[in-house]
């Protein structure tokens, strides 16, 4: 199983970018679906989670800016990222709770992508 992320880049403060990720391989199912960030000197902290059902939740400092969702028929998630913040500069990884074996579908393990960095300056 892979994780391949895709469309980060630099963006001045105010714009808006959109990163995605695809799981490909043996995929039976997915469940959770997650993105996460690591700023410059700093640990990877929580971004925004999307369920398999569609919920979604987001951690405070992102609340209202971005928007994670997901396309379950491609195994791929986005994150829309609006009113982007010098302070939002981070490497973006996806993670995803996959199922590998169709004798346990629902028995999932936590994948990662590598990251895409984002940078956000003027």
């Amino acid at each position: 199983v892979q994780l391949q992320a895709s469309g980060g880049g630099l963006v001045q403060p105010g714009g808006s970018l959109i990163v995605s990720c695809a799981a490909s391989g043996k995929i039976v199912g997915v469940n959770a679906m997650a993105w996460y960030r690591q700023p410059p000197g700093k640990q990877r902290e929580l971004v925004a989670t999307i369920t398999a059902d569609g919920a979604t939740n987001y951690e405070d400092f992102v609340k209202g800016r971005f928007t994670i969702s997901r396309d379950s028929a491609k195994n791929t998630v986005y994150l829309q990222m609006n009113g982007l913040r010098p302070e939002d500069t981070a490497v973006y990884y996806c993670n995803a709770d996959i199922s590998t074996s169709w004798w346990a579908p629902h028995t999932f393990e936590s994948y990662w992508g590598r990251g895409t960095q984002v940078t956000v300056s003027s």
